[in-house]
């Protein structure tokens, strides 16, 4: 029976998928979560590799869903969290519906927060656990026709900065924020942005290369990691580049019909 225990949300697909296998690989047992029914597929491909394995499919938007979430950890004591599920949208603000765009922040944001928030008392009275957070280098540009989705990493990877800093003195705990590029995952066709530069760009970074980026530096005890190389000097770039021209750059990419530009 194993005594390492992980729950990995956004886990059916992409990174989340990718992390629960390096989590199963490590001897972890897991609790994966996703907003669709694929996520009981994704564990039966986890047990194959001899994995205790709970799936469940709850909105991870919403405060109760979390809490269900919660109510099936069931006491025990989670030595992983991978908090992975996002959303994205595109097009342009105004052509957005308030719903859409709410769901957007409800999960990237209140979701990952409160989850984050209600894991991590347990890990600090005890001093022990690793949390891994999915950030983005969209976080660092500003996002037109992804305007929300990126001020809501903006916030991810600012608020994982300012969290590890609070708990500086918990030296037995690690927050890694994980800050990926555009990645070769259904993000773009849910996004509605399959007909973008970005979202039709072949490409993207492998899934598989940014869990074991994220993976590694986690248990390196690093507190954020950029994955791969064109992601890393396009982030450092974003640091010097007036907003401005960071709009406009992201605009080539994200504006709807340019994905034969």
């Amino acid at each position: 029976m194993t005594e390492k225990f992980a729950i990995i949300t956004g886990a059916s697909t992409g990174i989340g998928f990718e992390l629960a296998h390096l989590a199963v690989d490590n001897g972890y047992e897991l609790l994966v979560v996703a907003d669709e029914a694929l996520i009981n597929d994704a564990a039966a491909d986890f047990r194959r590799k001899g994995a205790e394995v709970q799936a469940i499919e709850l909105d991870l938007s919403t405060i109760d869903g979390v809490d269900q979430l919660l109510a099936a950890v069931d006491g025990r004591r989670v030595d992983l969290l991978c908090a992975n599920a996002g959303h994205g949208l595109g097009h342009a603000f105004l052509d957005q519906d308030t719903d859409d765009w709410r769901h957007v922040i409800d999960t990237n944001i209140t979701g990952t927060l409160y989850l984050v928030q209600n894991v991590l008392r347990d890990m600090i009275v005890r001093d022990d656990g690793k949390i891994l957070v999915t950030g983005s280098i969209a976080g660092f540009i500003p996002g037109s026709f992804q305007a929300v989705y990126n001020g809501s990493k903006a916030f991810v990877d600012s608020f994982t900065d300012a969290l590890r800093n609070e708990i500086k003195e918990a030296k037995g705990i690690t927050i890694t924020t994980l800050m990926p590029g555009p990645v070769e995952t259904e993000f773009f066709e849910r996004g509605d942005m399959l007909d973008t530069s970005v979202g039709a760009n072949p490409s993207k970074s492998d899934p598989a290369d940014v869990a074991k980026d994220g993976w590694d530096a986690l248990f390196a005890g690093k507190a954020s990691v950029v994955s791969g190389w064109k992601n890393k000097i396009q982030a450092a770039l974003a640091h010097v580049t007036p907003a401005a021209i960071l709009a406009e750059q992201h605009r080539k990419m994200a504006e709807p019909g340019t994905a034969n530009d």
